[in-house]
C-alpha cells in the first residue's frame, strides 16, 4: 500500500505498509531540500528519522497492536522553521483470532513467591525500551531469525488455561529444538537472560526506536552488551518460560509500537 502527498516543491511525504491496520508498521519517506533535517511526530511520539541521501529521510512509524481505528495525524517538520507537512493515516478495525492453551499454572496465576520477580522484569524491559540507540544500528535488509514459518499469529487472543490474558505481541516459529536463531538485523544486546513469562530471552536494540525480542531459547550465544550482525547466531529454539512446546516467539517494537515481525519483513526484509 503506497499514499502520497506533496505539500510543495519543498516538502513531500510518501508512505509504504502492507496494510493501514493495528500492528502494522508504515515507513515514512521525506523529500527536503539538500541539506535539510526534518523531525516527525505520530501518535503522540517523537520519531527519530534517518537520511537516505541528501534530499531524502525515511521514519519507521509503528501501529501499535492495540490503536483504535481512526483517523491519526503524522506531522514532518523541516528544521528551517519554514516548512511542514501533515500527513493523514486513516486506521482501519482488524480482527484477531483466539487461541486456548493449556500451561503450567505458575504462568497463569504466578506464586507469591514469584511476584517480585515478574515486577522487577517487568520494569526492566519498560526501562530498556525506552533507551534505544539515538542513531541506526541495523545495518541492510532484516532477515528471518529462523527458517521455519510462523505458525501462530500476531495479535491472537490467547486464553492460558481457561483464563483471558494479553494478546499475542509477536510471531512463534514451530522450530524444532536446538535450531540456530538469528539476529534479524545489526544491533546491541541490551537483555540476554532468563525471564520468567519468555524464558530464556535475548533483546536486540537495533536503534531508533526499533527493538527484536526473541524468546523461549535454550541456550544462549551472546552476553548483554555485545555487538551483532545481521544473520549472526545469538541462541538456540527451546523450551523455556510459557510455553507448550519448543518454539521461537520473535516480537519487534518500533518507538514503543507492538508490530507484527512479518510486517516488519514484508517492508525492509530482503528481496526475493
Amino acid at each position: 500500500m503506497l499514499g502520497y502527498l506533496l505539500l510543495s516543491a519543498a516538502l513531500g511525504v510518501s508512505a509504504e505498509s502492507r496494510s493501514l491496520q493495528p500492528g502494522e508498521l508504515v515507513v515514512l519517506t521525506i523529500e527536503a531540500p539538500s541539506e535539510t533535517k526534518v523531525r516527525v511526530r505520530a501518535f503522540e511520539r517523537e520519531v527519530t528519522p534517518f537520511p537516505v541521501d541528501k534530499r531524502h529521510w525515511r521514519a519507521l512509524i509503528g501501529i501499535d497492536l492495540a490503536t483504535t481505528p481512526g483517523s491519526y495525524t503524522v506531522r514532518v517538520d523541516a528544521d528551517t522553521g519554514r516548512e511542514h507537512t501533515v500527513y493523514t493515516l486513516v486506521v482501519k478495525p482488524r480482527k484477531f483470532p483466539t487461541r486456548r492453551l493449556s500451561v503450567d499454572p505458575d504462568f497463569v496465576t504466578p506464586p507469591a513467591s514469584a511476584l517480585d520477580r515478574i515486577n522487577r522484569e517487568t520494569a526492566l524491559l519498560n526501562e530498556v525500551f525506552a533507551d534505544s540507540s539515538p542513531t541506526r544500528l541495523w545495518e541492510s535488509a532484516f532477515v528471518r531469525p529462523v527458517p521455519d514459518p510462523a505458525n501462530s499469529a500476531f495479535g491472537t487472543r490467547s486464553i492460558f488455561n481457561g483464563t483471558p490474558r494479553n494478546a499475542h505481541s509477536g510471531a512463534d516459529f514451530l522450530s524444532r529444538a536446538g535450531v540456530s536463531i538469528r539476529a534479524p538485523n545489526a544491533g546491541r544486546v541490551v537483555i540476554a537472560r532468563d525471564l520468567y513469562f519468555s524464558g530464556n530471552t535475548v533483546v536486540i536494540d537495533h536503534g531508533l526506536g526499533v527493538f527484536s525480542t526473541l524468546a523461549h531459547m535454550s541456550a544462549f550465544d551472546v552476553r548483554e552488551g555485545d555487538r551483532v550482525t545481521a544473520g549472526q547466531i545469538v541462541g538456540r529454539v527451546g523450551a523455556t518460560g510459557r510455553v507448550t512446546g519448543p518454539h521461537l516467539h520473535w516480537a519487534v517494537r518500533v518507538n514503543g509500537a507492538r508490530v507484527d515481525p512479518l510486517s516488519l519483513l514484508a517492508l525492509l526484509g530482503e528481496k526475493p
